[in-house]
C-alpha cells in the first residue's frame, strides 16, 4: 500500500550526541560479524520473505556505512554514507518503506535512485541500541517500484529479523556490557520465538522444527488441524507413524541422512489426514548453523501436493496411453511393409531395409516413451549410452562384446531419439553387412565426448575387410545420416576410410539432444 512509512522520530538527528553513538558502535566488535553465517541467513530470509533479490545489514557510523552481511548485492565496497536510505530508516521507531523512490522527494535526486543501480523501493527496519541510540538497519531493495509496499506478514516478518539481527549484535559485546544484555537477549529472544510462531501459524504449509539430533519439538497450527491428532502427541519420532506404511522405511532413511550429513531433507510421502485418507505431501528442510557451523535446528515444511500429483498421475496414463498406440503404429507399418515384401518378392531386399529402419525407430521410441511400467527399460531413459544400448543389443550377443560404448553421458528426450536411431541403426546394419561386424573378430569403438557446446560421437570400425578408400558415391543409408544429423539434429557428419575401416565423427550441438 503506498504511503506505508512509519518513520516517527524519537531521536532527532540534530539533537544526538554524534560522539556518543559512535561511542556505542565502538562496544559492538562490529568487524567480527561481517560476513557472518548468522546475518547472512537472515538477509537471505528477509528478501525472500519480502520478494525482492537484496537484503542487507547495514550499520553507520559517522562519516562510513558497513555492510555486516548482503544477499544480492555485489561485493565491494558499500555507497558513501551521505547516499544511505538507511540513514534515514534508523532514525525511526517502525520500518520505513518507499515504494517509489523516484517519487519520494528525499531520495529523486539520490545517485543510487538515478544511478547505475537504479534503486526504485525499500524497507527498513531500524537497529536500535538498548540505551536508544540508532546504529543502522535491516533493510531489503529491488530495482522495480513496489506500489504496493509490503503486506502485514512482511512487515512483521521484517521486524521479528531485525530483532534477531539486534540479537547478534549483543552477541559481540564484550565484558559487563555483554553481561548486562543477557536478561534482554533473553526476552526478546522469547518475544521473537512467539513472533515466529505467530507467523509460523499463519503460513499456509505446515511448518516443524527439531533439535540437532532431530527430535520433533515443534509444530504450527496448521500441521494440528491437517493431521487432527493432539498437540504434543507427534513431537520426538512419533511423526513417522503419521505416514504411510510403505512410505515410512523411506521417509525414515531420508531424514536420518540428512541429520548425519547435514544436507538438505526433501521427500515426497503419503501422510494421513484428520478424515482417515493419506494425501501426498512435499517435506523438506534445512538446517540452521551457527557462526561456526554446527547445526543450532531444523525448519522443515510439508506442502499438500495431492491435487498437483493427481494431476501428473493422470497425464502419466494419457502419455503412455498414446505411447502405446505410437508403438502400435511401428508394428502396424512394419507388417505392412512385409506384407507388401511378400506380395512384391523383387522388392523384398529394399523392403526388409525399410522394416528394420521402422523398428528401430520403434525400439527407440518405447525406449524414451515406454507405454507401460512392464516396459519401462532398466536403464535411464534420458541417457544416450542406454539408447545406444538399446539399439545396439540385437548386433551383439552380450553388451560390449562387439560394440563398445564409451565417453560423457548426454541426456535425450524424444525429439532427439529418432534421428539418433536413424543415424546409429545405419551404421550398425552397414557394419554387419560390409565392415566391421562382418566378419567374427571385428569389433566397432564408440566414444563420446562434449566440447565446448557441442556432443562429439566417434564411430571407428576395425577388424573388419580392408577397405580400398572411399565409395564413388553416397548410397541411401549415408544421404539418410546426412539429414537426420544435419537437418533434425542441426549437425555435421564427416568420415574417412583408412585402409582398417570406417570412422565416422558426428558433431551435433548439446541443446539438440534435450529440451
Amino acid at each position: 500500500m503506498t504511503g506505508q512509512r512509519t518513520d516517527r522520530l524519537e531521536i532527532c538527528p540534530e539533537a544526538l550526541d554524534e560522539a556518543k553513538r559512535s561511542q556505542v558502535l565502538a562496544a559492538y566488535d562490529v568487524e567480527s560479524l561481517r560476513g557472518a553465517a548468522a546475518l547472512k541467513q537472515i538477509t537471505d530470509f528477509a528478501a525472500h520473505l519480502c520478494g525482492v533479490p537484496v537484503g542487507i545489514v547495514s550499520i553507520l557510523d559517522t562519516d562510513h556505512q558497513t555492510f555486516l552481511a548482503r544477499t544480492g548485492y555485489p561485493d565491494g565496497p558499500e555507497p558513501p554514507r551521505e547516499y544511505s536510505f538507511c540513514g534515514h530508516a534508523m532514525w525511526g521507531d517502525g520500518l520505513m518503506v518507499v515504494p517509489d523512490a523516484t517519487a519520494d522527494p528525499r531520495f529523486a535526486a539520490n545517485p543510487l535512485v538515478t544511478g547505475e543501480m537504479n534503486l526504485r523501493f525499500y524497507a527498513g527496519a531500524p537497529l536500535i541500541s538498548d540505551d536508544g541510540f540508532p546504529m543502522g538497519s535491516l533493510c531489503v531493495l529491488d530495482t522495480v517500484p513496489h506500489p504496493e509496499g509490503l503486506n502485514a506478514l512482511q512487515r512483521e516478518g521484517l521486524t521479528v529479523l531485525a530483532a534477531n539481527v539486534l540479537a547478534r549484535l549483543r552477541d559481540s559485546r564484550e565484558g559487563a556490557a555483554r553481561r548486562a544484555s543477557v536478561h534482554r537477549a533473553r526476552t526478546e529472544a522469547a518475544d521473537s520465538e512467539t513472533r515466529f510462531r505467530i507467523l509460523a501459524d499463519t503460513m499456509p504449509q505446515m511448518v516443524w522444527s527439531t533439535l540437532p539430533d532431530g527430535y520433533h519439538d515443534y509444530y504450527n497450527a496448521r500441521w494440528y488441524a491437517f493431521t487432527g491428532v493432539p498437540e504434543g502427541t507427534t513431537d520426538g519420532e512419533a511423526w513417522n507413524g503419521m505416514f504411510h506404511a510403505d512410505d515410512q522405511p523411506r521417509a525414515w532413511a531420508a531424514w536420518r541422512h540428512s541429520l548425519e550429513s547435514g544436507d538438505p531433507y526433501e521427500i515426497e510421502y503419503r501422510l494421513r489426514h484428520h478424515d482417515g485418507t493419506y494425501r501426498w505431501v512435499l517435506g523438506r528442510a534445512l538446517p540452521i548453523r551457527d557462526a561456526g557451523g554446527a547445526i543450532t535446528r531444523w525448519f522443515g515444511t510439508c506442502t499438500d501436493i495431492h491435487e498437483q500429483r493427481s494431476a501428473l498421475e493422470q497425464r502419466e496414463i494419457v502419455s503412455q496411453e498414446l505411447s502405446h498406440r505410437i508403438k502400435n503404429i511401428f508394428s502396424v507399418v512394419a507388417g505392412l511393409v512385409h506384407l507388401t515384401g511378400r506380395t512384391h518378392p523383387e522388392l523384398a531386399g529394399l523392403l526388409g531395409e525399410l522394416r528394420q529402419r521402422i523398428t528401430a525407430l520403434g525400439r527407440a521410441h518405447d525406449f524414451v516413451r515406454p507405454h507401460s511400467d512392464q516396459s519401462r527399460p532398466t536403464l535411464r531413459q534420458d541417457s544416450l549410452h542406454g539408447l545406444l544400448r538399446e539399439l545396439f543389443s540385437p548386433y551383439q550377443a552380450q553388451e560390449g562384446d562387439r560394440i563398445t560404448i564409451a565417453g560423457a553421458d548426454v541426456t535425450v528426450d524424444d525429439r532427439a531419439a529418432t534421428p539418433l536411431a536413424l543415424i546409429f541403426h545405419e551404421l550398425a546394419t552397414n557394419a554387419s553387412k560390409y565392415g566391421a561386424l562382418s566378419v567374427a573378430g571385428g569389433q566397432v569403438a564408440l566414444t563420446i565426448a562434449i566440447e565446448a557446446d557441442d556432443v562429439v560421437i566417434h564411430w571407428c570400425e576395425r577388424g573388419g575387410p580392408p577397405l580400398s578408400g572411399s565409395p564413388m558415391q553416397d548410397g541411401f543409408g549415408s544421404q539418410l545420416i546426412e539429414m537426420s544429423a544435419a537437418r533434425q539434429l542441426g549437425g555435421a557428419v564427416t568420415r574417412a576410410w583408412p585402409v582398417e575401416g570406417l570412422e565416422l565423427t558426428a558433431r551435433v550441438p548439446r541443446v539438440a539432444f534435450s529440451r
